[in-house]
């Protein structure tokens, strides 16, 4: 139980969630001891609105980013202030302001928490309505509430420079770990083999995430300051858990036709197993010990276990005769080669969290780095280019707008004590997908009657104000904890601050929270409504976009990896961003089909299909990454005429697949034809025997590794080529229903 405590107050939620609440509480704290309390509330009110935009990144973005943030909510109150007295103005500037200030999002993931607190401006702005003097003061308070809100987490991030970076960097080594033991359970023969590549297409988008947030702060500090070298060396791990992943996903076998043919033999694959899930376990025990800052002690000798593999291996090939076992043993070869390098990239991993050194060397690997972030600018041509109905995010922005005026109109002609609690939660609660704003619609309602609940019993026993002043800076803090984690719980702690905070100020708190629950739900209710019938944006109407992008990155990687096969040499850029770009789109593959599955029944058109090639693709994905990491660890024979034309043939499959999910023509010049692709791969499959009948000087350990090249290439391009012949078959069913 400590521990488990020690490891939340250590995790970056916390700190996030400690930074805000110190922040918030300390001015009103210091200026309510002076006499100013509604100064250091209106204070703690700049901080609260600054803090959401506070997000991974560089330290320049993060400054900029919080500064921008503070002058715009501070900027957007004083304009609410200004033009509220004279209605014919305040109408419709209200209305354009939402709209401008939700269509921010189109500027990324920080624009969109920027834009969030901007539009809360608006709602809290309608609490209270200043004059004069006061407008200009209290604007004014905002900004330093925000500016004081930069202070104190820069004040954390120079504490900690590196604390944040290293718990995603452990965080990414545990999500790495859970994806190699999901690929160790494929090699249970009874395994269901669709319900694991459904956790590790899940498993992927969360990786995608983490991966994201790391590009942003290590390769930021890398290229904008003069990297330590703790940033150096966690630049290297990640660039390692990359390398693994790639590993993983390429030990792309027919596990079907492995379990028959070791039917006789199982303790090979039972030896492989064994390794496969202490590679995983090695890497989950490094993330706790890094997580805990304690010593690393390995559980697992890696070198042992890959020994006992080669064992297994020799035995085989010892019972069954050389001959016999040639394919098998050929097969067990690879899957022992995969382990190797898997150990190899650990060990990396390892060694940088355990060996004390200053000399990390990236061979290259850090060059270019830039080119893997995503470039923070902000043409207004891009604003333009969303103004479209054509556009998700236009849509939503046209949506809240129309549903915050609605909430407007509700809570001035009825009986609503609060108009600025509907307005407020309604932009808490709508997002631009039907299923998220769903979700947190019913999380944000059942978060607030069990917090309410839970308040008024503790209310009925306590009304001591500094008791109650104490258990409100806990729910505050805890409430911001839990925001990211847990929805519903950050609801109920908010509820409860709120509720205490009513306890302090007010004699009739029941009355106050009533009105407030009664809000909330009106708005959730109005945020359902909203994006089930006002020009709703369902998922299957954009997953051809998403399809498109992932083929078109598997294109790119295929492309890329036959060039590295054709020409050789060094790893490129070009070839690793390829490889970022594949894994990522097939993550956002996977997140558009879970919002197709949060839909209504009714929307989720074409959902098996959609579904059917997401796998594919991940399929694919795999064995592009196969033939890869094959290419990248062999020295391979020189590319044949056959192998281009077969590689050609997947090129140009999955180009007519996107040519359809484009809707445009395909052309069929010089069209492949099947007994033509059958030929090569039977030429392919001639070309060592050739190469012995001519005569050509070969040792017998060199004719095995040129078997094994000819076995394991020729087996992957008759996979790729039937892989992307399925999913053009598969697209065109697609956009035919």
């Amino acid at each position: 139980m400590i521990s488990k405590i020690e490891k939340f107050t250590v995790s970056t939620y916390f700190t996030n969630g400690l930074k805000a609440t110190l922040s918030a509480v300390l001015p009103v704290l210091i200026l309510s001891y002076l006499g100013y309390f509604d100064m250091g509330f209106a204070m703690a009110l700049g901080v609260l609105l600054t803090y959401p935009s506070d997000i991974p990144s560089s330290l320049q973005h993060k400054i900029n980013g919080l500064i921008v943030t503070a002058f715009l909510v501070a900027g957007v109150n004083l304009a609410i202030n200004l033009t509220y007295p004279y209605p014919v103005i305040f109408y419709p500037f209200f209305c354009l302001l939402v709209f401008i200030l939700a269509m921010i999002s189109v500027y990324g993931q920080r624009a969109t928490f920027t834009s969030f607190s901007a539009l809360l401006t608006i709602s809290l702005s309608l609490s209270h309505m200043y004059t004069g003097w006061q407008m200009l003061q209290h604007s004014a308070l905002i900004l330093a509430g925000g500016l004081f809100y930069t202070i104190i987490s820069l004040l954390f991030h120079y504490l900690r420079p590196y604390r944040y970076a290293e718990l995603q960097v452990t965080e990414c080594i545990k999500l790495t770990a859970k994806y190699l033991k999901l690929r160790g359970n494929l090699w249970n023969s009874i395994a269901d083999r669709k319900v694991i590549l459904e956790k590790q297409l899940h498993l992927q988008v969360e990786l995608n995430d983490i991966h994201h947030n790391i590009r942003r702060v290590l390769i930021g500090k890398q290229i904008n300051s003069v990297s330590s070298n703790q940033n150096r060396k966690m630049l290297l791990v990640f660039i390692s858990l990359v390398e693994i992943l790639e590993l993983a996903l390429s030990t792309s076998f027919d596990h079907n036709k492995l379990h028959q043919k070791f039917e006789k033999h199982p303790k090979v694959l039972s030896t492989y197993q064994n390794l496969a899930y202490n590679l995983a376990s090695t890497l989950k025990r490094l993330s706790k010990n890094i997580e805990n800052r304690t010593k690393y002690i390995p559980k697992h000798f890696l070198f042992k276990d890959l020994q006992a593999l080669e064992l297994a291996i020799e035995e085989y090939e010892k019972e069954l005769g050389k001959t016999e076992a040639s394919e098998g043993v050929f097969m067990l070869k690879t899957m022992l080669e995969y382990a190797e390098k898997q150990v190899e990239k650990i060990k990396i991993v390892e060694r940088a969290f355990t060996v004390v050194t200053n000399n990390y060397d990236f061979k290259g690997k850090d060059k270019d780095l830039e080119k893997f972030l995503t470039p923070q600018y902000y043409p207004i041509s891009t604003f333009i280019e969303n103004l479209s109905f054509s556009s998700t995010l236009f849509r939503h922005s046209l949506r809240l707008t129309t549903t915050l005026a609605i909430g407007y109109a509700i809570g001035l002609f009825l009986p609503f004590q609060n108009v600025y609690w509907i307005l407020m939660t309604i932009i808490i609660i709508m997002r631009p997908g039907y299923g998220l704003t769903k979700q947190r619609s019913i999380e944000r309602a059942i978060g607030t009657i069990i917090g309410g609940i839970i308040a008024f019993s503790i209310l009925l026993g306590i009304r001591d104000h500094y008791t109650l002043s104490v258990l409100a800076i806990i729910c505050m803090l805890l409430g911001f904890v839990f925001n990211q984690i847990k929805y519903t719980v950050s609801a109920a702690f908010v509820t409860m601050y709120i509720v205490f905070l009513y306890g302090i100020l007010t004699p009739n708190v029941v009355n106050v929270i009533q009105f407030r629950v009664i809000d909330t739900l009106t708005a959730a209710l109005l945020a359902y409504l909203a994006n089930h019938f006002l020009w709703p944006s369902w998922e299957y109407t954009k997953a051809p976009e998403y399809l498109e992008k992932s083929i078109f990155a598997n294109r790119e990687y295929l492309k890329e990896i036959f060039d590295f096969y054709t020409k050789k040499g060094d790893v490129t850029t070009s070839y690793r961003l390829a490889r970022k770009n594949a894994f990522i789109e097939i993550g956002n593959l996977m997140a558009s089909f879970q919002r197709i599955s949060q839909e209504p029944k009714s929307k989720q058109k074409n959902r098996l299909i959609v579904y059917k090639l997401t796998e594919l693709n991940h399929s694919l994905l795999s064995s592009i990454a196969s033939l890869g990491t094959y290419t990248q660890s062999h020295k391979t024979t020189p590319s044949s005429k056959a192998l281009t034309i077969v590689v050609e043939k997947v090129l140009k499959n999955l180009e007519q697949a996107i040519a359809i999910l484009k809707e445009e023509k395909i052309e069929n010049k010089n069209e492949i034809t099947n007994e033509e692709l059958a030929n090569r791969f039977t030429e392919l499959k001639n070309i060592r025997q050739k190469e012995i009948k001519e005569g050509i000087p070969i040792d017998e350990e060199a004719f095995a590794i040129k078997m094994q090249e000819a076995q394991l290439v020729i087996e992957q391009l008759v996979w790729l080529t039937n892989l992307s012949e399925n999913i053009l078959k598969t697209t065109k069913t697609l956009m035919e229903e």
